[in-house]
This record gives C-alpha cells, sequence and structure tokens, in this order.
C-alpha cells in the first residue's frame, strides 16, 4: 500500500506537466484545427531559457516563469505570423511545416548551446519532503500540481470570462460570421498559438529541476501530450484535465504491476480501444466551421 500511494502522487505529479504541456496543444488544435508537431520543441526552449535565465541573471526557477512565458510566446508568435498563418488551408503541408521548424529548433539549440545535458538547481524554499507515515510527497512536486491547477483555471477564466475568450469561441464556432462582426480571426489565432507555446515554455521550465535539459528533451513528453488531447476530445479544456489525470496515474500503477515498457504498452492499448468506442475522445468538443 506505501508504493501504491507513492506511486499515485508521483502519477499525479506527472499528470500535472502532461496537463499544462497538453493544454497548449488543446488550444492550438481547438482553435486552429493545427496539429503543432513544434510543440515539444517550445518545451525545450523554456527549458533552456530557464537554465540561460539562472545561468547568467541569477533567476530561480520560480522567479523566471513570467519571463520564460513571455520568450517563448513570442517565439510562437512570431513563428505563426511568418509560417503557419500561411498554411491553414492545408493540414498536411502545416503538419510537415511544424516538424521542420522542431527540428531546426533542436538544432539550432545544439549548435548555439551544446548537446551536452544542462543543470537547473530547484528553488531552495521548495527544497525537501512532507511525509504523512509512508507516504514521501516533495514539496517542488506539491507546487507543480497547485501551479497546474491554477493555469488551468486562469485559461479556463481566459476563455470564458474575456473578451478575448469570447472572440475565440466564436472564431471557433464559426469564422466567417465571427469576421462579419468584426472579430480579427487571424489577430486571434496568432494570440492563441503564442498562449500555447508560452504554457509549453512553462512546463519545460518546470520539468528543468526533474528532467535533463536536452535538446530532444521535448520529444517523448509532446507524444504523451498527443495522447491526452486525443483521449480529453481534441480541444476539450475539461476533457485535456480528465485525461491528463488518467494517463499520468494508469501509468504511474501500470509500473507497480509490471516494468515501465509494458505499462506503457498497456497505456497505449487501453487508449486505442478508448478510440475504437469513443472516436470523439472523452469529452468531444464543439466543432469549428
Amino acid at each position: 500500500m506505501d508504493v501504491v500511494l507513492n506511486q499515485i502522487f508521483a502519477g499525479l505529479s506527472f499528470a500535472s506537466i502532461l496537463l499544462i504541456i497538453a493544454l497548449g496543444l488543446a488550444i492550438i488544435y481547438g482553435t486552429m484545427g493545427v496539429i503543432n508537431l513544434a510543440h515539444g520543441e517550445f518545451v525545450m526552449l523554456g527549458a533552456y531559457a530557464t537554465w540561460a535565465l539562472q545561468t547568467h541573471l541569477g533567476l530561480g526557477v520560480v522567479t523566471a516563469l513570467p519571463l520564460v512565458f513571455l520568450a517563448v510566446a513570442v517565439v510562437g508568435w512570431v513563428i505563426e505570423k511568418v509560417i503557419v498563418q500561411r498554411l491553414y488551408t492545408r493540414p498536411l503541408d502545416t503538419i510537415l511545416a511544424t516538424w521542420g521548424i522542431g527540428i531546426i529548433l533542436q538544432q539550432a539549440v545544439r549548435m548555439g548551446i551544446g548537446a551536452e545535458s544542462k543543470f537547473v538547481k530547484g528553488p531552495e524554499w521548495l527544497s525537501g519532503n512532507i511525509e504523512i507515515g509512508a507516504l514521501v510527497m516533495s514539496n517542488y512536486r506539491i507546487f507543480v500540481i497547485f501551479l497546474s491547477i491554477m493555469i488551468v483555471t486562469g485559461t479556463w477564466l481566459l476563455m470564458t470570462r474575456t473578451e478575448f475568450g469570447m472572440k475565440l469561441r466564436a472564431v471557433i464556432q464559426n469564422r466567417g460570421i465571427s469576421e462579419c462582426y468584426g472579430v480579427e480571426a487571424k489577430k486571434v489565432y496568432s494570440l492563441t498559438f503564442a498562449y500555447g507555446a508560452g504554457l509549453a515554455g512553462i512546463a519545460g521550465a518546470l520539468i528543468t529541476p526533474l528532467f535533463s535539459t536536452i535538446p530532444t528533451m521535448g520529444t517523448g513528453l509532446v507524444v504523451d501530450a498527443f495522447l491526452v488531447v486525443i483521449v480529453g476530445g481534441l480541444g476539450s479544456l475539461v476533457g485535456t484535465a480528465a485525461a491528463a489525470m488518467l494517463i499520468g496515474e494508469v501509468t504511474a500503477l501500470f509500473s507497480i504491476v509490471i516494468n515501465d515498457t509494458l505499462g506503457r504498452i498497456a497505456v497505449l492499448a487501453g487508449i486505442i480501444l478508448l478510440i475504437r468506442f469513443r472516436p470523439r475522445g472523452l469529452f468531444p468538443a464543439d466543432t469549428r466551421r
């Protein structure tokens, strides 16, 4: 039972990181229908930005979060304006273009900074653990869990309680009619893409004390994030949160019964069965027009 409790907590902390990454993917796909294969590289850029801010300016991980969000969001905004915006009516070309952008970003970091792993120190004030019986919970992982809840809540408020959110939902429902009412769809798309990229950057910053900071670090994470988006309902905010928790916990619990590799295979098999019987995911999002 002690092992199970600790694995549940580990699964929850992993699901929190996965949720932040998948949230950006879900927003971008739900709004524009763009499958962004460069999303993992936005995570990587967030991690390297955190390393640079800590190494050269002495900023801690938590202090650097706003700057990392803005930096990666600007990169996403530029990419959307220069490349992605021209390919909205060509979905296959969008997939190929974002895949190529991801490779370019990886190689740029590899040539400019190096391929070796970079060390980022976690916050001193979040060091240590909280122990409840045999359950050992890292303070930093607890912080990550609560921050992910705050980010999801803030995103929900942004989409449902602000003028930008109203315009975003209007464009999702029917771009043509919303433009007739004066909504600039291209501007909404650009800001949405930037916001999704910024969320990926925050996820990259948060995992720097937990994962190796290398140019390819985002590749595996974005695969799991895509699974979350698919299971959640391709753009559904509630579905994304539910799917992240489900996949994170199931993966952690399977690793107890069987090894990690077989556990991931079992999770993938379960997702395939789910898609077979619920092809639109757990919480299907509204259809774009």
